[in-house]
């Protein structure tokens, strides 16, 4: 029992310095409660739940949560008059703020309404450092309009003034990041459209994207954040049956016989992923590359091709020079085998919990206000006798959720298998 108790402490050990290898310069933190803050863009849980699960399934030995407080319709304004109703609560250290869709009205730029999205930028940034808490200012998203020519005219050339001011609160307001998620998209976008100039991109409609434009969303949010790409790496020499190297996984029980089969036993400190509804914009931009390096070398091979099997499973074959010279296993071991149904189950466990916190069962007693909007009639009297016990009761019912998120993220160790294919 006891010997049995040191190894899982040992490997525990050894993830845990892994991902906190891994974890050098990227914003979000081991401890963090963050909560996402915008619009309609927000409320609709697609980017953010995508940065959510790429951070959960990176450092899966972390104690962090993400809540969503996105309002449809919401601006700017909106977001500094219920700072201290709908992110407070929450006890944030880190939160993201994505606002300026609606806040340019759909029409040409204009001073006076770019004014008061700059004053309820200031007014969230005020809120936000006398609450100690880290800030990313993300720029909105592009409308993505049908139709050929530049993505940049039209209402997106008023977004870039937008996307500007959010770039000056981030610089005048310490403890502060600024990330563009406007040109990054507006890039695919004009991509896209010189292959055709009518397709759009994004799915959903103009301005609010579908799976894959949010997953560009949250690849550009990751990216400004320096997320880290590596889930983990390992390189072996067949000749010599050696380990060459490993990266934020552990590495056991190698065998290699002398027929080519290569086997061993892999504790990985993190998992890949990739939202599958979202694998059209993978044309139009490296999203799952460029987050996911799941890296298999194998040197030493017989010309020839190999079959790589996960637990039992064929994830993948390749050929020996392909192998030699390094494979990322990211999409393949996506697809099938125990890091595809493992990555599943988190993913299932998150939208559990968003849907939580947006149900009426969740939010209707403290709703009459929690639309923001600058001509509301709705009186704050009844939410204000409400709104306490209602806040308690849906804390304790998201504190469930994130146990529940928890332990789906205990990592198992999988069997991975190298075979040689019979020769045609």
């Amino acid at each position: 029992m006891m010997n049995c108790y040191k190894s899982t402490l040992v490997a525990a050990v050894v993830l845990s310095t892994a991902s906190t290898l891994n974890a050098a310069g990227f914003f979000f933190k081991d401890g963090d409660k963050v909560v996402m803050m915008g619009d309609g863009v927000t409320e609709q849980c697609l980017y953010t739940r995508y940065v959510e699960a790429w951070t959960l399934t990176r450092f899966p030995a972390w104690n962090i949560t993400f809540v969503n407080a996105g309002i449809d319709g919401d601006r700017a304004t909106g977001g500094n008059k219920r700072f201290s109703r709908d992110v407070l609560p929450n006890s944030p250290t880190a939160i993201t703020i994505d606002y300026g869709m609606h806040d340019g009205g759909y029409k040409p730029f204009e001073e006076a309404s770019f004014k008061t999205f700059m004053e309820g930028m200031q007014g969230i940034a005020d809120q936000a450092k006398a609450a100690k808490v880290r800030v990313a200012w993300c720029t909105p998203n592009p409308k993505e309009d049908a139709g050929g020519g530049p993505a940049i005219k039209g209402y997106n050339e008023t977004l870039e003034k937008y996307a500007e001011g959010v770039q000056q609160i981030a610089a005048t307001n310490g403890n502060a990041l600024f990330i563009d998620q406007l040109h990054p998209f507006l890039a695919a976008i004009d991509k896209a459209r010189a292959a055709n100039p009518k397709m759009r991109i994004g799915g959903g409609d103009p301005v609010y994207p579908g799976p894959p434009g949010q997953a560009l969303m949250a690849w550009s949010l990751l990216k400004g954040m320096n997320f880290p790409t590596t889930v983990a790496s390992v390189e072996i020499d067949a000749t010599a049956g050696e380990i060459i190297q490993s990266q934020n996984c552990k590495i056991k029980d190698l065998k290699v016989a002398t027929d080519g089969r290569i086997e061993f036993s892999q504790l990985d400190a993190a998992l890949p992923f990739f939202p599958a509804d979202a694998k059209s914009i993978l044309k139009w931009a490296p999203v799952l590359d460029e987050l996911n390096d799941y890296r298999l070398k194998v040197t030493g091979l017989k010309s020839g091709r190999y079959a790589i099997r996960l637990s039992g499973t064929k994830v993948a074959e390749y050929s020996s020079e392909e192998l030699s010279g390094g494979v990322n296993l990211a999409a393949v071991v996506l697809g099938s085998g125990p890091i595809a149904e493992q990555v599943k189950t988190v993913w299932e466990a998150i939208k559990i919990k968003d849907l939580c916190s947006h149900s009426s069962v969740a939010r209707g007693v403290v709703e009459p206000d929690a639309r923001i909007a600058e001509d509301s009639s709705i009186k704050n009297e009844y939410a204000d006798a409400h709104r306490a016990p209602a806040d308690n009761e849906h804390q304790g019912r998201m504190q469930h959720y994130f146990a529940a998120i928890k332990q789906t993220l205990v990592m198992k160790p999988h069997q991975v298998e190298i075979l040689a294919m019979p020769n045609p």
